[in-house]
C-alpha cells in the first residue's frame, strides 16, 4: 500500500492525490504539515530532510518532491501511459512543462495565493502582489497559446503536465483577482473540473 504523508490543502499534496486518482492507485493518506505538525519530528526529517510535504512510502522505497512523485508513480504504475508518454520526444515535452511550473509559474502564484489566503488584510503587500498577479498573467498566456494544438496541455490526452499546472489553475480562477481572458485556457479548466480526481482533490476552498 502507498503510503502519503502531507495535507489535504497543500498543492503539492493534491497533485499526488489527483495523480493517484488518475492511475487507480490506493493509498494511505496521514496528515502531515501545517498545522498538523509531523514535518520535524525526527522519524519525518529522516525521511525528508526538507521537512516538507508530500512525502511518500512504497514498501521500502521513501520519495520526496512532488514532481519527481508524479513521474515515480506514472512509471511504476502505468509505464508508457498517456500520462507519461514512453516516446522521449513526447516525454521531454511534458516534463518540460512540470519543470516549467516550479522554475517559473511557482513563484508567482504562490505570492497571489498567499496574500488572499493566508495573509491577514492589514499585512497584505498588495504592489508585490499586483507584481505577481501581471507575472502570472503573461506564465497562463503561454498555457493558453499552448492550448490550441489540443484539449490538453500536450494533446489529446491528460499527462502530468496538466496535473501539476491545473492545481494552479483553481486558485488562478478563483482567486479575487482580474484575470485577461484566455478562451482555451478556461476551457481546459472546464475539461479538468469534470474529471473525478480533480472535483475531489483540487476543486476546494482554498484554506
Amino acid at each position: 500500500m502507498l503510503t502519503i504523508w502531507g495535507r489535504t490543502s497543500s498543492s503539492n499534496v493534491m497533485k499526488v492525490l489527483w495523480a493517484c486518482e488518475e492511475l487507480g492507485i490506493a493509498f494511505e493518506r496521514i496528515d502531515a504539515g501545517g498545522a498538523f505538525g509531523r514535518t520535524q519530528d525526527a522519524g519525518y526529517l529522516a525521511m525528508n530532510p526538507n521537512a516538507l510535504v508530500p512525502t511518500i512510502q512504497d514498501g521500502d522505497f521513501t520519495l520526496w518532491e512532488s514532481n519527481s512523485i508524479l513521474r515515480y508513480l506514472a512509471r511504476t504504475r502505468a509505464p508508457g501511459g498517456a500520462i507519461l508518454p514512453a516516446d522521449p520526444k513526447a516525454a521531454a515535452d511534458c516534463e518540460r512543462w512540470m519543470d516549467w511550473q516550479l522554475s517559473a509559474l511557482n513563484a508567482p502564484m504562490t505570492t497571489i495565493f498567499f496574500t488572499y489566503v493566508r495573509t491577514p488584510e492589514p499585512e497584505r503587500d498588495m504592489a508585490a502582489t499586483a507584481k505577481a498577479r501581471d507575472a502570472a498573467e503573461k506564465l497562463w498566456a503561454m498555457v493558453d497559446a499552448r492550448l490550441g494544438a489540443g484539449d490538453y496541455v500536450c494533446g489529446a490526452a491528460l499527462t502530468l503536465a496538466d496535473i501539476v499546472l491545473g492545481v494552479y489553475a483553481w486558485r488562478w480562477f478563483n482567486l479575487p483577482i482580474e484575470r485577461a481572458p484566455m478562451p482555451r485556457l478556461e476551457a481546459w479548466f472546464e475539461r479538468l473540473k469534470t474529471r473525478p480526481g480533480y472535483a475531489k482533490h483540487v476543486a476546494l476552498p482554498m484554506t
